[in-house]
């Protein structure tokens, strides 16, 4: 989902270089003190385990139980056998660190301000600055569209290294395959027609993000990613090998999400939860930070039409189940998510019957 255009409250430097210079992080980074208090550190156990659904199986009912199991418990699963080579997944990652391991100056070839004042989804930086009391999170980001094809922006994707271009078409191609699966799988667990979703997002904006972690020199006081659910309709998420701080909420309390090779993260996000009236629910998840390790992930969102209108599917409701969220056009729910996402609060709560 995408909101861009406005004239934001600057962030000097990446946090990428900000890491490199300070031994604390500035107070602009530190989150609030009964957030502290309620702890960044994750629950020991899970109630239960986050399904390992292979993809190749699902139209077995074990592996489809385990997919439904998953988005009742958790809103997202991780996912195995899912089509995409290691190799690629690899070739993937080691794009992205080399993306971020280029100079400053280089990197801001893409950047995301336009004459370093107005903010553009697209490009290299930091997330929107909306307040100068705004709490920021420690990464940076490369956000690029990758769907519709046509409406690519290659101005803002990296010319180094020279195979980022193309192992990102290819990686994106084999995304949207197993959007489409999954997508059709959950159709099918709410017994819908099971095209249902997918064409819903027939002209719908996809965009990959790719998040950048530097080492944080405390991690007790700062977070790599605020708590937020996702806007779109699904999320595709692969992750560094054996650096773990992706965290999902559950009743109150935290848990870490295994970081397993070579498998992805697959989450619901607003929009999925609102047109599946919330039978499935879009989770609440975070990133704590490594005061050693950087890390990096690469995210792909998929949104929905944005000229449709936002709504459970007919199909689930009845006179015992009536609709759990009031009607909202796309666009304007796209406008408010960007509008909550900075406080740290949740659109999709004010739309709730």
């Amino acid at each position: 989902m995408a909101a861009s255009g406005d004239t934001l409250t600057m962030v000097p430097k990446t946090v990428q270089e900000l890491a490199a210079a300070v031994e604390e992080p500035p107070s602009r980074y530190v989150r609030p003190e009964q957030e502290r208090q309620a702890g960044l550190v994750a629950c020991d156990e899970m109630p239960e385990p986050i399904p390992l659904v292979d993809l190749s199986r699902l139209t077995d009912a074990d592996e489809a139980d385990k997919l439904r199991a998953g988005l009742q418990t958790w809103g997202l699963i991780l996912a195995t056998n899912h089509g995409i080579e290691d190799s690629l997944m690899d070739a993937m990652m080691s794009a992205s660190r080399e993306f971020f391991r280029q100079p400053v100056e280089e990197r801001r070839n893409c950047s995301n301000l336009v004459e370093g004042k107005t903010f553009e989804i697209e490009g290299y930086g930091n997330d929107k600055v909306a307040t100068q009391d705004q709490i920021l999170d420690w990464n940076d980001r490369l956000h690029l569209k990758v769907e519709p094809v046509g409406e690519r922006n290659f101005a803002k994707w990296p010319s180094h290294p020279e195979s980022f271009r193309n192992v990102l078409d290819e990686y994106a191609s084999k995304i949207k395959i197993i959007r489409d699966l999954i997508l059709r799988s959950i159709a099918k667990l709410l017994e819908l027609d099971e095209d249902y979703f997918v064409n819903q997002i027939e002209k719908a904006s996809a965009f990959a993000r790719f998040n950048y972690y530097p080492p944080c020199p405390r991690p007790d006081l700062v977070l790599g990613l605020k708590p937020h659910s996702d806007g779109g309709l699904i999320t595709t998420l692969s992750v560094d090998k054996g650096v773990g701080g992706l965290q999902v909420q559950k009743n109150g309390e935290w848990y870490n999400v295994p970081s397993k090779p070579y498998t992805l993260v697959i989450n619901l996000a607003d929009c999925m939860e609102i047109m599946n009236n919330g039978i499935f629910r879009s989770p609440v998840h975070r990133v704590v930070t490594n005061p050693e390790k950087e890390r990096l992930s690469v995210a792909v969102f998929y949104s929905v039409d944005g000229e449709s209108v936002l709504e459970p599917a007919p199909g689930l409701l009845d006179e015992k189940r009536p609709s759990r969220y009031r009607k909202i056009e796309v666009n304007e729910f796209i406008v408010g998510f960007f509008e909550h996402f900075p406080k740290g609060t949740r659109f999709i709560e004010t739309l709730k019957m």
